[in-house]
């Protein structure tokens, strides 16, 4: 029953929309009315003569009624117009109720993200990985991409409690769901090594003494580990799709990537928290 009143709803609706909005409709309906009125007429008259002159006035009055309906129509189009959105108002509102529930799941992404978060905050407080040896943050490769790496801090325990569990969370979902293993390069940073590695150029950093969130404990900079080796170069494809998929983790959490950055740092995440870093 309510599919057959719902078919019956959309027949009349297409049916006005189509004597509304094109003339081609409205003369068609204006004739089909003028063609039924007058055949209306010509029954009444016929009545009318059977039946006295008063019958022959009503059908008179109503192939005239007829007429004027078809002007009506014509002469005020956007009032039938109005009407028809009227009448298509229930419609549109089921429409877009259903269209809701329809395309909900692209709502997944900010969903996923919020759950994380939640995870984050209520969920088991996750323990940093055992530290690495010394000897991974000396070898040729990682010094031609990180100079002095080996003297840079890589103790959870500096890091805001909070930024690190979101890190730590990063570190599982990277393994788990994408096949990386990650490793931390330097967390905190004392002001003096901020200074000196700002001494260095632009192209190493931008930011000085206490104008960075390495300072506060809320950044680091993390690489991989494949075949028990350090993979930091962005020119290797397999360390470049896992940084892209490392941004994605990480922004999903709340926390900011550097590789949307004008100068892209890409292994470097940090969590951004009002009143905490001095104005400089």
């Amino acid at each position: 029953m309510v599919v057959l009143a719902v078919v019956l709803y959309f027949l009349l609706a297409c049916a006005l929309s189509w004597m509304v909005l094109f003339p081609a409709g409205r003369a068609y309906v204006s004739r089909r009315l003028e063609v039924v009125g007058s055949r209306f007429q010509r029954s009444l008259q016929n009545f009318a003569r059977r039946s006295g002159a008063q019958a022959g006035a009503i059908g008179s009055e109503s192939a005239m009624a007829m007429r004027q309906g078809g002007g009506f129509l014509r002469e005020h189009k956007w009032a039938a117009l109005a009407t028809l959105l009227i009448l298509m108002l229930p419609a549109m509102v089921a429409w877009m109720a259903s269209s809701r529930t329809m395309v909900g799941g692209f709502d997944a992404p900010v969903r996923e993200a919020n759950q994380q978060v939640a995870e984050l905050l209520l969920g088991e407080q996750l323990v940093p990985p055992p530290p690495l040896p010394p000897t991974l943050f000396m070898t040729a490769e990682v010094e031609v991409v990180r100079p002095n790496l080996v003297s840079a801090s890589r103790d959870w325990a500096l890091l805001d409690k909070d930024y690190s569990q979101r890190l730590l969370q990063v570190f599982r979902i990277m393994k788990e769901r994408h096949g990386y293993d990650m490793a931390l390069l330097e967390g905190y940073r004392s002001p003096e090594r901020q200074d000196a590695l700002a001494a260095q150029g632009s192209n190493v950093t931008n930011a000085k003494a206490f104008q960075s969130w390495h300072q506060y404990g809320l950044a680091a900079d993390c690489a991989f580990l494949r075949d028990g080796k350090l993979v930091i170069s962005e020119r290797d494809p397999w360390a470049m799709r896992g940084y892209q998929l490392f941004g994605e983790v990480a922004e999903s959490v709340g926390m900011t990537w550097g590789g949307r950055w004008k100068m892209m740092d890409f292994g470097h995440t940090e969590l951004r928290v009002d009143g905490v870093r001095k104005k400089q």
